[in-house]
């Protein structure tokens, strides 16, 4: 962040945008997990996204056996490609996402230049994270029920 904020006003901004990421996940069709994702810079909202198929796909993330089709994409990739295709920047910005990335999105969280990402859950690897770590992107674990406004 190019303007620094004081810390308390901070955590009010990352619940929120967190809630609203909460809110943009229940547009997925998924049924096992939805996840939510909003990129903010400079205290505006450029882009979003949420876990699901790719444009002009069907709607369902699961197959029969309730298992994740190979070719669904994760909120912080749909988020990532659309403020892409917007011509907007990523560059220092923050990435609000549900569940924390995988190591896929974690790449490319690196390569938009995103420099802060703030999650509510685990995801059941931690390699993203520590690929997020080793390339100096800051990272906070947000657990909305401790920090009240």
């Amino acid at each position: 962040m190019n303007d620094r904020i004081n810390p308390l006003k901070q955590k009010q901004f990352d619940k929120h945008y967190l809630e609203m990421a909460q809110i943009w996940a229940k547009n997925s069709y998924c049924k096992r997990k939805q996840v939510g994702a909003l990129i903010v810079k400079d205290k505006m909202i450029i882009s979003d996204g949420f876990n699901g198929t790719p444009a002009g796909f069907e709607n369902e993330c699961e197959d029969e056996n309730f298992v994740t089709k190979p070719y669904v994409l994760h909120a912080e990739a749909n988020a990532i490609t659309k403020v892409a295709k917007s011509g907007n920047s990523s560059c220092g910005a923050t990435l609000y996402v549900t569940t924390s990335p995988c190591i896929e999105c974690a790449k490319l969280i690196i390569q938009s230049g995103i420099r802060r990402v703030v999650y509510l859950d685990e995801y059941s690897k931690k390699d993203g994270l520590e690929l997020l770590k080793r390339a100096g992107i800051e990272i906070v674990h947000f657990k909305l029920d401790d920090n009240e406004d």
